[in-house]
C-alpha cells in the first residue's frame, strides 16, 4: 500500500527533499547513466508527488513526479521526473503514481492540457493514460524521447 502525499517545495521537509533528491539521482543519473542537470530551477515552482511505503518498519520513497503549473516550462501543465524506486519495482506503483498525478494535474490545473517528456519506451504506457504523441523521437541525454499531450478534462 502507497501512502500519497502532494507538497509545494517550501511545505517538503529536509528528510522528504533528501528522499527526492536521493531517488533522482539514483535513477536518473546512476541507473540510467545520465549526467544531466537533475536541480534545474524547476523544483522550487512544482508541486511534488510523494509516494510512501513502509518496509520492514521504515517509511520509504517508492515513487515520485513533480508537476508544473502552464507556463512555466510548456504552455500546458507538465507532468515530470516521474520515478519509482527499486523497492517498488514490478508492484504495479508506477501505474498508481501516474493515476494520482493525473488526478492531481486535473484537479490544480483544471481545463488545461498536460504535457510530458516520455522516454521512448515508456510511450505505450503514457498512452493508457490518455496521453498522446506529438513529436517525432529525439535524443535527450543519451535517452530517446517524445512528447506527449494529454487533453484537458
Amino acid at each position: 500500500m502507497i501512502e500519497w502525499q502532494w507538497r509545494a517545495f517550501a511545505d517538503l521537509t529536509n528528510a522528504e527533499l533528501y528522499a527526492v533528491l536521493g531517488a533522482r539521482q539514483q535513477v536518473f543519473i546512476v541507473e540510467q547513466t545520465c549526467i544531466f542537470p537533475d536541480i534545474d530551477g524547476l523544483d522550487a515552482d512544482a508541486r511534488h508527488l510523494l509516494g510512501w511505503r513502509t518496509v520492514d518498519g521504515q517509511r520509504q520513497l517508492a515513487a515520485y513526479l513533480r508537476l508544473l503549473a502552464p507556463g512555466v516550462k510548456y504552455t500546458e501543465a507538465s507532468i515530470g521526473r516521474v520515478l519509482t524506486t527499486p523497492v517498488a519495482r514490478g508492484s504495479g506503483a508506477g501505474r498508481a503514481l501516474l493515476t494520482e498525478g493525473t488526478r492531481g494535474a486535473d484537479r490544480l490545473y483544471p481545463g488545461h492540457a498536460n504535457r510530458i517528456g516520455a522516454q521512448l519506451y515508456l510511450e505505450k504506457f503514457y498512452q493508457q493514460f490518455g496521453y498522446v504523441t506529438i513529436t517525432a523521437p529525439y535524443d535527450e541525454d543519451g535517452i530517446m524521447h517524445v512528447d506527449m499531450l494529454r487533453a484537458a478534462t
